[in-house]
């Protein structure tokens, strides 16, 4: 029985797909990468924001019709649309079979046989239910990197954002079960884990009673094969000296943090319910980059939120070009139904969202292109992603850039290199984003 998976969205949700993958091939499917071959087809879905929704929607729609042009049997959907929307999918759509909510992808066997058997039915577990399936997943990034989510859901609910509505309040992953995890993904080869969750930097704080995550970095770095630690989604009021202290003494985890800050003007903090001022956030970072002066700092900013002034919008503009972040991101608002910010006065057009936006990304790119070349001349280590078609020349990353969000760096080499490798490379030139080396 053929299966056909699509896993849409963030890396959290790539990791419930990869658990779902790894319990469907447990039970024999066979897992397919052509959707006309399918009898079965699974959608992990996602709604954060509208863009993320209508690509979810048409997605269904899209795999929905091989019900009456091919083999298609089954269509089973997961994640946080299909928990959000969950009866109207299944009266909406009626090609969908069953529907799953985001704590019930533990269930995915299940789904899929009642699905085969003609049932049309939703299957929900508790919100805050935390599924932990003993199966092995299978990593889909590659094989050299993993995510490992440490977490679930979220308690700071920030008047934009639905996902405490439809993953649940904060749940941290026991320490020993992430270990084992963790072994495993090295068992299979891989190289970096990149550690994710709505939030990692208060992990442990529900079960022990106090924030954990260096402790968990800890036992991490004792195990062999791991090369490289990446942290993402580090809440900047929850980064303290401990964890500050353990990037500083373990050498494998990466001088990079993703510091989600979304905007720098107090009154538009206080109204997103964001847990920092401006000063607070100058004060994190200075510190951050006075005691690893290495490290490279990620950021996300949401722009046109409701009753964002020019003046404040400006504000950004001048912390932006201060701060000086080594990567960043820039989302126009999306006004989610269900959020306090949705109904708020003074909603932005969007004509004024996107060229605000354009704004802070123009700068960020000559903040970054003047990084990449005073990178020239010096000495990195590239973990390789792969090689470059018809030519001498690979492809990688350094500790600075994350999978997919951020910059690669182009190796030129006679030499044969593996995906997976690590190799020291001498930065010779830069591209925007980008860097261009030789290997050493």
């Amino acid at each position: 029985m053929n299966i056909f998976f699509v896993s849409l969205g963030c890396d959290k949700n790539l990791v419930d797909s990869e658990v779902m993958l790894g319990l469907l091939d447990a039970k024999g499917y066979q897992i397919v990468d052509d959707e006309t071959q399918a009898d079965v087809m699974v959608i992990n879905t996602c709604c954060f924001i509208h863009d993320a929704k209508e690509e979810s929607i048409q997605t269904i729609l899209d795999m929905a019709r091989y019900k009456e042009e091919g083999r298609l049997k089954a269509l089973v959907v997961t994640g946080c649309l299909a928990q959000r929307y969950k009866q109207e999918i299944i009266d909406e759509i009626p090609e969908v079979d069953v529907v799953l909510g985001t704590t019930s992808y533990d269930k995915i066997v299940e789904a899929v046989e009642e699905a085969l058997e003609g049932k049309s039915e939703v299957e929900l577990a508790d919100i805050d239910a935390l599924p932990l399936p003993e199966t092995k997943r299978l990593v889909t990034t590659g094989g050299h990197y993993a995510y490992l989510k440490i977490a679930e859901g979220c308690d700071k609910h920030c008047t934009y954002c639905i996902i405490p509505k439809v993953r649940g309040n904060y749940r941290s992953v026991p320490m020993e079960r992430l270990i084992k995890e963790a072994q495993e993904l090295a068992g299979q080869g891989v190289k970096e884990l990149i550690l994710v969750a709505q939030e990692t930097t208060v992990y442990g704080q529900d079960i022990y009673g106090e924030k954990s995550l260096h402790k968990l970095l800890k036992e991490l770095c004792q195990i062999k094969g791991i090369r490289w630690i990446r942290l993402l989604y580090c809440y900047p009021e929850e980064i303290d000296d401990n964890l500050i202290q353990v990037m500083k003494e373990e050498p494998k985890i990466c001088h990079y943090l993703d510091l989600p800050i979304q905007h720098a003007s107090d009154t538009i903090l206080k109204r997103m319910g964001r847990r920092t001022s401006k000063q607070q956030l100058i004060d994190t970072i200075t510190k951050l980059r006075k005691e690893i002066p290495d490290i490279a700092l990620r950021t996300t900013l949401i722009t046109g939120f409701p009753g964002e002034t020019q003046e404040q919008h400006e504000e950004v503009m001048e912390f932006v070009d201060e701060m000086e972040f080594e990567r960043l991101g820039v989302f126009t608002y999306s006004p989610e139904e269900d959020t306090p910010a949705a109904t708020m006065p003074d909603q932005i057009d969007e004509e004024v969202k996107e060229d605000r936006q354009a704004d802070i990304m123009e700068l960020q790119q000559e903040i970054v292109f003047d990084q990449a070349e005073d990178m020239i001349g010096k000495e990195v280590l590239v973990m390789i992603e792969g090689k470059v078609a018809d030519e001498n020349a690979y492809v990688g990353r350094t500790y600075r850039d994350a999978p997919n969000v951020d910059g690669l760096i182009f190796v030129n080499t006679d030499e044969e290199l593996m995906t997976g490798d690590f190799a020291k490379v001498k930065v010779t030139g830069a591209a925007e984003y980008d860097l261009i080396g030789e290997l050493m």
